[in-house]
């Protein structure tokens, strides 16, 4: 069997047919992302964790190194163009799914001062610490974009990112997600996404091609989308959904409801932003709480997360090369120096100011430490900007490894600061439990449902308890 794999290695492939080298490529990274997902799985890590070092392993920075002939003959530029275009239309979708479980609204439960204060700390520090550290070394990360501004102001975006569906599964795992804790958690990186995927839209606007004119209109027509998709969309959708609850065949509305969100993913593409952003906005527009809607956020879920997002990830692997860091032990002190930097700056930052609303001290530095999940959301912002040439191929392996590095630390720390093993009185959750059922579950059990009390935790108008 090795000896045919070399030999295929070595002869180019050239008879193997297109589409069954695209299928085998496909079934390599599913495979391959779901077995290191289950082996880590065993030690505490997300899923999310297998699934990047999957990409990584298949890219240059392992199997292209290793064993160059095989990857070229499992991943040829024309299989990876085709899996590239899979890949977006799964992270179209996905990031559809993250927007119909953004649920800010809810954020009030926990008071507004609160929320307010950790998302400042939470993301404001971290952001700030990135502006400098892009300003101090102006090409260290940046790739070909002319704008200077741009590539900084993006870098202090990468650090202050959280992941809400990781930090989700995350607070599930570790029967945290009915804690005032993880209420905030959730809230803060509900509230944080859509704040982010605002300054992202902003910053890739105003670095686009063209001239001041064409960055006003780029700005003016997104602001007009977004209006639209609030004063007419949104009605417009909550409208079908109640009517579709009414009747039979409520299974009509999916495919409905997936052509709008493709439909603007392909309208912000046009306007010179990146397709998620359209999708997300789409996706915050559909009601919410609809039995419509978990009907088909399940639908959509499996086939996504199972297979089209691995893919996203190996794309993403392919384009990091650790080898782009080199041999100067003076680049890896300062790669060491800018993740070390994006970690502090978002435990200090969150757990300051949970500190400062009357949270205590150790459960300040474990909200810290949640915060400081990075995940799936910074694979999604580096690809972006590596995309927009924002930031260079070695820009994209830093922020790939931090995402790494951030999200791996998540659980390790928790236990450390005294984060006890789940109990036998709950149920084990479903393997792919999303972020939607941990945020109905996490705001239903911080306003009483669970017994728990908000008041030691979160001060302001509107806390419960």
């Amino acid at each position: 069997m090795l000896n045919t794999v070399r030999l295929a290695a070595a002869s180019g492939g050239a008879a193997v047919d297109p589409i069954a080298r695209f299928l085998l490529a496909v079934a390599v990274i599913v495979l391959l992302s779901h077995l290191l997902g289950a082996l880590l799985g065993r030690i505490g890590q997300p899923l999310v964790v297998g699934e990047i070092l999957g990409g990584l392993l298949l890219g240059p920075s392992a199997l292209g190194w290793v064993w160059p002939s095989a990857q070229a003959w499992l991943l040829p530029s024309e299989v990876v163009s085709t899996l590239d275009m899979a890949a977006q239309l799964g992270l179209v979708t996905f990031m559809f799914l993250l927007g119909c479980e953004l649920r800010v609204e809810r954020t009030g439960r926990l008071g507004n001062r609160a929320v307010g204060a950790t998302i400042l700390g939470g993301m404001g520090l971290p952001f700030l610490v990135g502006v400098g550290v892009a300003a101090a070394a102006p090409t260290l990360l940046k790739g070909s974009t002319p704008s200077q501004a741009g590539y900084v102001f993006f870098i202090g975006l990468t650090m202050s990112v959280t992941a809400l569906p990781v930090l989700a599964r995350i607070l599930v795992d570790l029967r945290m997600d009915r804690s005032p804790l993880g209420s905030l958690a959730l809230a803060g990186a509900a509230v944080g996404d859509g704040v982010a995927w605002l300054a992202l839209t902003v910053i890739l606007a105003v670095t686009g091609s063209g001239g001041t004119l064409h960055i006003a209109a780029t700005i003016g027509m997104t602001l007009a989308l977004v209006a639209l998709t609030a004063l007419v969309v949104r009605p417009l959708l909550a409208a079908l959904v109640r009517r579709a609850e009414q009747r039979p065949g409520a299974e009509r509305l999916l495919p409905l409801l997936l052509v709008g969100a493709i439909g603007y993913a392909a309208l912000t593409h046009l306007l010179g932003l990146h397709p998620v952003i359209g999708a997300f906005l789409f996706g915050t527009a559909v009601p919410r709480d609809s039995a419509v809607t978990t009907w088909m956020n399940q639908q959509l879920q499996g086939f996504t997360l199972a297979v089209l997002l691995p893919l996203f990830f190996a794309g993403v692997g392919l384009h990091v090369s650790v080898s782009a860091l080199g041999l100067n032990p003076w680049t890896w002190l300062a790669f060491a120096g800018l993740v070390l930097a994006a970690i502090l700056s978002k435990i200090i930052g969150a757990g300051g100011a949970a500190r400062l609303i009357g949270t205590p001290r150790n459960e300040s530095l474990r909200f810290g430490v949640l915060m400081n999940c990075r995940g799936v959301t910074e694979l999604v912002v580096a690809g972006i900007g590596w995309q927009f040439h924002l930031i260079s191929t070695t820009g994209l392996t830093v922020l790939v490894l931090m995402a790494l590095i951030t999200t791996a630390m998540t659980g390790p720390l928790l236990k450390a600061l005294g984060v006890r093993a789940p109990s036998a009185d709950r149920p084990a959750p479903r393997p792919r439990e999303t972020a939607h059922a941990a945020a109905a579950s996490a705001t239903t059990g911080a306003s009483g449902a669970s017994g728990a009390s908000v008041g030691p935790l979160v001060q302001g108008p509107g806390t419960a308890g």
